[in-house]
């Protein structure tokens, strides 16, 4: 895991408080936070960084599928396709009951099915990169917009 946050903070979202601290080292394999806290932790470590077309970075900015692969990267050194369709395409499926941390929701925003992605957080919310002018955000699945165009959900097996 590289190092790429370097402060301390604590955030919180209704049933979810995360501790961010500063530190590079990753733990060793059989120390290490299960699946749900890396996944939250490195997902809201990209809260606020703005959208970018194209983007896969903090530094840069993300776009939808460019966060998941930032996530996936730094969480477990998983490297995903750029792509939303292409990434509802790997792992396996799971229905909305079966939801956990880290899993892949997918929605339809522009007219095409598995257009956007986001990342699942619980309490049905997940984290994502909205649209140009906008910051990586997290969002309600109640919604009535993104129940409207939810399309599936996937998770991705994460080496041993």
């Amino acid at each position: 895991m590289r190092c790429n946050y370097l402060f301390l903070a604590v955030l919180v979202l209704p049933g979810l408080a995360v501790l961010v601290l500063p530190g590079c080292a990753a733990p060793p394999q059989s120390q290490r936070p299960a699946r749900s806290q890396e996944m939250v932790f490195q997902a809201l470590a990209s809260a606020g960084a703005p959208y970018r077309r194209g983007g896969d970075s903090p530094e840069n900015g993300f776009d939808c599928s460019g966060l998941v692969v930032h996530v996936y990267r730094e969480a477990f050194g998983i490297e995903l396709p750029h792509n939303a369709l292409a990434q509802s395409r790997m792992g396996r499926h799971v229905t909305l009951s079966q939801l956990e941390a880290g899993d892949l929701v997918f929605y339809n925003t522009e007219r095409r099915p598995y257009s956007h992605v986001g990342i699942f957080l619980g309490d049905n919310r997940f984290i994502h990169a909205p649209r140009p002018g906008t910051a990586v955000r997290v969002e309600n699945m109640r919604g009535a917009y993104w129940v409207r165009r939810f399309d599936g959900a996937r998770r991705i097996s994460l080496p041993k």
